[in-house]
């Protein structure tokens, strides 16, 4: 058995999901109770795209549509794509020379700041065996 390497996970953050149409699926979330918490533009390969964070008790989905150029992938799934779980951290820098230590496959030179939130937040994502992308993320 690997060794457990020893992290501060406080759970999960938020489980992000690439759309198609964000009104539509804001809408769609809303009529499950969730609420828009946080908005924003982010840049990709040139191109603007818009993140909402929907909230509904403690669960954060973080729904994002890239900038158009990239829709097409994502529209000719023929079911859903999660692209990413997010853990929830206290310090991002100290995960991230704790995970790089251990060996693992990090995706991101180093985490890499957004203006989401009030006052922003880092992250960098990992991948597991099967490829899957983990995210830890701390909001600032």
């Amino acid at each position: 058995m690997a060794n457990v390497i020893n992290l501060a996970i406080n759970g999960i953050q938020h489980i992000g999901i690439p759309v198609t149409n964000i009104e539509v699926s804001q809408q769609f979330y809303s009529r499950l109770g969730f609420s828009n918490v946080m908005q924003a533009p982010f840049t990709d390969n040139g191109g603007t795209g818009t993140c909402v964070m929907m909230q509904r008790s403690n669960m954060i989905m973080e729904l994002y549509q890239l900038p158009e150029a990239f829709l097409a992938e994502i529209r000719s799934r023929s079911n859903g794509h999660v692209d990413h779980v997010a853990f929830d951290v206290d310090d991002i820098d100290l995960t991230f020379k704790t995970i790089k230590e251990a060996g693992l496959n990090i995706l991101e030179p180093e985490p890499v700041f957004l203006q989401f939130w009030k006052n922003g937040c880092k992250y960098f994502n990992i991948t597991g065996p099967d490829g899957e992308r983990l995210e830890f993320n701390q909001v600032l």
